[in-house]
């Protein structure tokens, strides 16, 4: 809602408090203005986990007869990232416009970068092969994908990528969350994704070559 409509609402909250009970729901409540956050009682719900999904999913598919793939209900529980509603709104859309729930139909839908290409990036990055990882980022570049849509999906994926070990899932994830900051910032640019690529390479090579490349 526009801050216009908010103040809208506002208004008719304070009209029919008394006869009416309002109940919002938003994924962010920063977004929610002042005057509206102070005459409710903010609950807090964190995300659900991906079998919380899962189990909610198949039900669905089952009492509407939706045709689907193990592997696809997946992709959709990756694509909603603990949202239940952007979940079931993936499954219908994928549902109507391909008839069968796979991965492929799901991250077409989701119009999202595929995890398989990521997660080929982030081995490449393990093993220190630099030129392959670089290679996977820029198909995703090439392919449209803006540098927020990619730089979120490396972060989804490397969270659930149980391979790597902690200590390097940490430098990953600290490396990721600052090349976020440079694109939220404005720098939304290939270079700054391939800078992620090479500082990710560079935790897979021994103590001395990194420092000499630092």
């Amino acid at each position: 809602m526009t801050p216009g409509a908010q103040q809208a609402l506002r208004r008719t909250m304070e009209i029919y408090s008394n006869t009416t009970r309002f109940a919002l729901a938003c994924n962010l409540s920063g977004k929610i203005i002042e005057p509206i956050q102070s005459r409710c009682a903010i609950l807090r719900y964190g995300k659900l986990q991906s079998e919380q999904v899962l189990h909610r999913l198949v039900e669905i598919c089952r009492a509407e007869d939706v045709k689907y793939t193990p592997e696809g209900l997946e992709a959709i529980a990756f694509s909603a990232d603990g949202d239940m509603r952007q979940a079931v709104n993936n499954l219908q859309s994928t549902a109507s416009g391909f008839g069968l729930i796979t991965p492929d139909n799901v991250f077409r839908v989701c119009d999202q970068p595929h995890p398989v290409i990521i997660r080929k990036m982030l081995e490449s990055c393990e093993r220190g092969e630099v030129d392959d990882a670089v290679a996977c980022i820029t198909v995703l570049w090439t392919q449209g994908y803006s540098a927020v849509d990619i730089i979120t999906s490396v972060f989804r994926v490397v969270k659930v990528y149980d391979e790597l070990d902690e200590d390097k899932k940490l430098k990953f994830i600290r490396e990721i969350g600052i090349t976020h900051m440079r694109i939220v910032d404005g720098l939304q640019t290939l270079v700054q994704l391939q800078g992620l690529v090479a500082r990710l390479c560079k935790f897979a090579l021994p103590d001395t070559a990194a420092a000499l490349l630092a």
